[in-house]
């Protein structure tokens, strides 16, 4: 579960740009809050039918603030092609806080911070631009 500030923004986030399927979503009146779960596209209809991994996203109607994002630890997926992928995030304006300079790993962070590993599915890609030279930036 993660907590987020602003559900559209991370609606946005998770499921625009890196890709995640909204399968559910619960608002509690009385609790003022919405859940909202997502699931990796290829787990789509296990999540519908049974158990399958997903996220959840708590948003809080009245404003909290939420800060570090790496309290919890982080969320980790396994992507198709990590060079490709990360390329579209950067292109929507995602910062790749820790660029795939071996082809594997990369983290990126959510709008509420959130720290994202990206790892690449099967064998790591060969090294490649402008990845392999691309530095650190801020916290991952």
């Amino acid at each position: 579960m993660v907590r987020v500030s602003d559900l559209e923004a991370s609606l946005a986030f998770y499921c625009g740009k890196l890709g995640l399927v909204e399968v559910n979503r619960y608002d509690n009146d009385k609790g003022r809050f919405t859940l909202v779960f997502l699931a990796a596209p290829e787990d789509e209809e296990r999540a519908r039918k049974d158990s399958a991994p997903l996220v959840e996203l708590t948003y809080n109607w009245d404003p909290e603030t939420y800060s570090g994002g790496r309290n919890f630890g982080h969320l980790a997926y396994r992507v198709d092609d990590i060079y490709t992928l990360c390329q579209r995030l950067m292109d929507a304006g995602v910062t790749i806080n820790r660029p795939p300079r071996d082809g594997h790993m990369a983290f990126i962070r959510s709008p509420d911070g959130v720290s994202i590993e990206l790892l690449q599915k099967g064998e790591r890609l060969a090294p490649a631009e402008p990845w392999a030279s691309m530095e650190n930036i801020g916290e991952w």
